[in-house]
């Protein structure tokens, strides 16, 4: 927690329904869409969170067990917290090509659109130590932390909870008048701010999400089964990737929309004007064989400050491997993978021998 007052101050009902006004307006100057605010409160996703972890559908998450109770006890985390400043910043970039589009031809690479363009933690965290210093110019020093994907926090939960939208089936956050094409971040705080009202659910008899899934991630409504979920396998997983699940895979090599293209709240989804998140190098619309055939020091510099890293050299090969096996046969995909037979890393070769076993099963059936 931030704070170089030892006295907290006290401030009336009425200032501080102006200051969480204060602190909303400036929100959206800075460039989030919408700032909301909730109590720490956490019961009941706790024991959903806890019972989706019991029936092991973390995978090799293992980071999401521990740190006991302070992803649900906001103030153990950071003591003092009493309130939660959730923002969302829509991501859909301007100048992309249609994901569509992208996802139908075999021979491009599919990159979920939040990975497109600069590292969103980055972003949204410098946004919000702004506004916790517009706060600080108005009222002093608080106490505060700022959060974007990067501790025990249960920012979903705490969103849906501050007015941002509701958790849909596919458990992204949906909001009513913007889809769920938005990245999340949060002020944890010693300000005790009026809170606002939680959106209720609009899912309805909807099961579009979970009809489109490529690899039946969405074993319910509302529960994801992570170790069957592309984002999962492409970026989490180190290690190799289940070969039951690579055909589903597609041509996807870093994370799936597949399940947020389908939903109908996104009609209302609106594109953001951040010039971070244009899409660097083209990867929109690049091609397997082009990104497969980038070298460690390609790669390297192309996804400097990119949420790509993530993967590793060796994660992004492994996928291409699979999507390049998923593609159809030429004599230009054959060739780029046997480019790679011979890797250094075993985890790389297990998949480019994968890929070209597809090929040969392929030619074999003509």
């Amino acid at each position: 927690m931030n704070t170089d007052n030892p006295q907290k101050k006290m401030f009336s009902k009425t200032e501080l329904y102006e200051l969480a006004e204060v602190i909303k307006k400036n929100g959206i100057k800075l460039g989030f869409q919408q700032v909301g605010i909730s109590n720490t409160d956490l019961d009941e996703s706790e024991e959903r969170f806890e019972k989706w972890l019991a029936q092991g559908f973390d995978g090799e998450m293992n980071y999401l067990s521990h740190h006991g109770k302070k992803r649900f006890r906001p103030e153990h985390l950071v003591p003092g917290t009493v309130r939660v400043i959730s923002a969302r910043m829509d991501y859909w970039p301007t100048s992309s090509i249609s994901a569509t589009d992208n996802i139908n031809d075999p021979q491009r690479a599919y990159i979920a659109r939040y990975a497109l363009g600069r590292d969103y933690h980055k972003v949204l965290r410098k946004r919000l130590g702004q506004l916790a210093n517009l706060i600080k110019t108005r009222i002093g020093d608080f106490g505060y932390r700022v959060f974007v994907d990067s501790a025990p926090v249960l920012e979903k939960p705490l969103a849906q909870k501050a007015g941002l939208g509701w958790i849909g089936k596919h458990t992204n956050l949906i909001h009513p008048k913007a889809g769920s094409w938005f990245f999340l971040g949060e002020l944890y705080t010693d300000l005790p701010l009026p809170i606002d009202k939680p959106i209720m659910d609009h899912c309805g008899s909807c099961t579009a999400c979970i009809d489109i899934c490529p690899t039946q991630a969405i074993v319910a409504p509302y529960i994801l089964d992570a170790r069957r979920c592309i984002s999962y396998l492409t970026i989490e997983l180190k290690g190799s990737i289940p070969v039951d699940l690579r055909p589903g895979i597609g041509n996807r090599i870093f994370g799936c929309d597949d399940c947020q293209l389908v939903c109908p709240w996104n009609k209302f989804a609106k594109t953001s004007e951040e010039k971070d998140f244009v899409p660097r190098h083209n990867l929109d619309q690049a091609s397997l064989i082009d990104l497969f055939l980038w070298s460690e020091s390609d790669w390297d510099t192309r996804t400097r400050g990119s949420a790509l890293r993530r993967a590793g050299y060796e994660g992004w090969l492994r996928n291409l491997a699979v999507a390049l096996g998923n593609a159809p046969t030429t004599h230009e995909i054959i060739a780029a993978l046997k480019e790679k037979k011979d890797h250094a890393s075993e985890i790389v070769r297990e998949h480019v021998l994968w890929a070209l076993t597809q090929h040969e099963t392929n030619k074999n059936k003509v």
